[in-house]
């Protein structure tokens, strides 16, 4: 259930300035370390306060989020034989696509040249920024907003143009004689197209950039977008993260690092099992999850509706691998504690966590450790009051993307007051022994709720968000 702001504004009760709080609160998107003091956010003023607002959703699950979050909830996993290009010969030959029939781009551009000139990746982003506005009652920005500068975009991304890369670099390759391609090539492949074409077409003016730090790529994006309005220079932001990658050239990569699923061909939904002793890699999937944030003062003024608080932002880096965890999630575990060290909740008032749950032998392993680090016995105990699940078993791994979609995952268990299930979970794995909500959803209050993403160069994220009380 979304909570109606009211007009009225509440009065700060604090012993120090707005200033003094919103500085401390967060610097250059900088949350409290482990050992600092907790921040009071009772002496928080409405400005500094961050809400979500709107979700946008595009996936193979639907679109929009509300088809996503019941297919989430009802364990329908979107898994088949990948379509969009011939997969045979792959090794792993399935994924989560967003099929043609479901998604026009041209339903969510204003100028349809934009269509023509960008790449899949940047159309995903459009579409679920306009659904995330349309969602928080805002519309567009150009014709809505009075001062357009106050909102701006931050989506994040792990690969950018990857099928305007491939499919140019073929027809270079195909013609060497006469060196010739799009003179769009270079915009549409670019990481930070997605956010700037979000401007362009939302008219949104304020701090506008990409993030790109791999399937961390969303939550950072979504994080700092948190510090932008904390530290007073936007009012609302876009945040999220979109992907397009079921191309030849990542299938052929990440198969060539034994990365993916292959033992499920012949079976699509059963291939993405994380937490299951049977996991054997992930399963692409492709989309963008865009959410609107803005901060307590601005949705008051509008009376908006609200799904949630977002309260707490952790990053750090393992500086250990490329692609391997650090030994026991060590880097997780600390964002994750970073996380909670910027906001006033208390670890036992946590109830869930969507987890990064990739379905590889090490992810869900060194998760699941760091899980334990941060939470000790209130995560282990199994009574009900804390649970873990990964919705990739029904979305795929949407690489940059999965913190945008996982956001808005999170936002609906605490407004809906109901876990999404881990599907295909079937035989236990002694070292992935937390509650991971086995194949069937749980009805359950969600006080406080955490996401937290992965990535390739030892990139670590962690969102704490928690139910909205004025």
């Amino acid at each position: 259930m979304r909570i109606t702001c009211t007009a009225v504004t509440a009065a700060l009760c604090a012993v120090v300035s707005v200033e003094n709080v919103a500085s401390f609160a967060f610097k250059s998107a900088s949350p409290v370390r482990r050992g600092q003091v907790r921040l009071n956010m009772s002496a928080e003023s409405d400005k500094t306060r961050v809400v979500v607002t709107g979700l946008g959703v595009v996936s193979g699950c639907g679109m929009g989020h509300g088809d996503f979050f019941q297919a989430c909830i009802d364990g329908k996993s979107s898994l088949d034989t990948v379509k969009r290009f011939d997969a045979s010969k792959y090794t792993c030959q399935i994924g989560s696509e967003v099929p043609d029939e479901m998604f026009d781009p041209k339903d969510h551009f204003s100028n349809p040249k934009n269509i023509r000139t960008n790449d899949r990746f940047t159309h995903f982003a459009v579409a679920a920024a306009r659904m995330a506005l349309k969602d928080g009652g805002v519309g567009d920005v150009a014709e809505t907003m009075e001062n357009p500068e106050r909102i701006g975009v931050m989506v994040g991304t792990a690969f950018g143009g990857m099928e305007t890369f491939e499919q140019e670099t073929l027809k270079l390759a195909s013609k060497p004689d006469r060196p010739k391609v799009s003179p769009f090539t270079i915009p549409a492949l670019l990481g930070n197209t997605a956010s700037g074409v979000i401007g362009i077409e939302t008219g949104a003016k304020g701090p506008n950039y990409g993030v790109t730090s791999a399937c961390a790529s969303a939550s950072h994006a979504i994080g700092e977008a948190m510090g932008m309005i904390k530290d007073g220079h936007a009012d609302q932001m876009l945040a999220g993260g979109t992907e397009a990658t079921i191309t030849p050239l990542c299938y052929a990569g990440f198969c060539a690092m034994k990365a993916m699923a292959t033992k499920y061909n012949d079976n699509p939904k059963a291939g993405s099992r994380p937490f299951d002793s049977d996991r054997g890699g992930f399963v692409m999937g492709e989309g963008a999850g865009v959410i609107l944030i803005e901060s307590l003062e601005s949705a008051k003024k509008r009376g908006a509706d609200i799904y949630c608080e977002l309260v707490g932002y952790g990053a750090t880096c393992d500086a250990h691998h490329i692609t391997t965890p650090a030994p026991e999630g060590r880097g997780l575990a600390a964002a994750m504690e970073m996380a909670m060290g910027m906001s006033d909740v208390e670890k036992t008032e946590v109830n869930y966590i969507n987890a990064h749950g990739t379905s590889t032998a090490y992810n869900d392993k060194f998760e699941t450790m760091a899980i334990k680090t941060v939470f000790g016995d209130h995560a282990t105990a199994k009574d009900g009051k804390f649970v873990v699940s990964s919705t990739k078993c029904v979305t795929g791994h949407t690489l940059g993307a999965a913190g945008g979609l996982e956001a808005v995952v999170v936002a609906r268990s605490i407004a809906d007051s109901v876990v999404p299930p881990t599907i295909n979970y079937e035989t236990p794995d002694p070292e992935c022994d937390l509650d991971n909500v086995p194949n069937e959803k749980r009805e359950m209050e969600v006080n406080a709720a955490m996401s937290t993403n992965l990535g390739f160069g030892g990139h670590n994220a962690a969102l704490l968000f928690k139910k909205y009380v004025e």
